[in-house]
């Protein structure tokens, strides 16, 4: 974990210099400081940015490390490089994966539980906002993270809805910025032939989507294997 915090701190260290970011001198932490500690919340410890803070402050590794408040108001301000970092990581992983085999999904973010909706003051109560995890067969209340990533794991493309919204919907958000010849695989949630077609015929990029029992375009069985192969291997 040691060496992955500072490959951490000297990537973003790294996109703000490429950047040309120059922060407030008077800072005593600085931005870079700021999205590593997001960073590390999200990955090492499902983003609470408390037990970050105390951790990269106890072992030194930031010892200027800011207040609950303060480190909040920072990082409101560095969302904008956070997502520069987030593109050009995802631009590397997709010239790296020589494979060219993605894979499509989306994940809740609840923003509380099911019982404190009609208390919840963050989305006032909307009903776009109470969504459905069908492979957990529960109702949510919150927004959605829509994802691709490589065959690996590392995601290459984002963007965030409100829970109500349909994941079928979201194939005609992704940029697809992909190589032709990609393949992309997804669930049952994502059958839209007419998207799948546009694909194939503009990109030359096959979306391979699980098809349901009634499917009326249903797939060859070594190409549910593949599909099936390629879920486990992701999940």
């Amino acid at each position: 974990m040691n060496d992955e915090i500072i490959a951490i701190y000297c990537l973003c260290d790294d996109i703000l210099r490429a950047m040309n970011h120059r922060g407030d001198r008077q800072q005593e932490m600085s931005d870079g400081e700021v999205m590593t500690t997001a960073i590390v919340a999200t990955m090492y410890f499902c983003r609470n940015y408390e037990r970050a803070r105390k951790y990269l402050s106890e072992l030194q590794y930031i010892p200027k490390m800011l207040s609950r408040s303060r480190f909040n108001r920072r990082l409101y301000r560095v969302e904008q490089m956070l997502l520069i970092l987030f593109e050009a990581l995802g631009q590397t992983w997709k010239q790296l994966n020589t494979e060219w085999v993605y894979s499509i999904d989306s994940f809740p973010i609840p923003v509380c539980a099911n019982i404190r909706i009609p208390r919840s003051k963050i989305y006032d109560g909307k009903q776009e906002y109470r969504g459905y995890q069908a492979s957990k067969r529960r109702y949510f209340y919150g927004i959605k993270i829509h994802l691709m990533v490589t065959e690996s794991g590392e995601p290459v493309e984002f963007f965030l809805t409100n829970g109500s919204f349909a994941d079928v919907k979201g194939l005609r958000v992704f940029p697809f910025d992909l190589p032709e010849g990609s393949v992309v695989y997804a669930d049952r949630a994502y059958n839209d032939y007419e998207i799948e077609d546009l694909l194939l015929e503009a990109e030359n990029i096959q979306l391979s989507a699980m098809r349901k029992s009634n499917s009326t375009r249903p797939l060859a069985g070594y190409v549910q294997f593949l599909q099936h192969h390629s879920w486990r291997e992701r999940s």
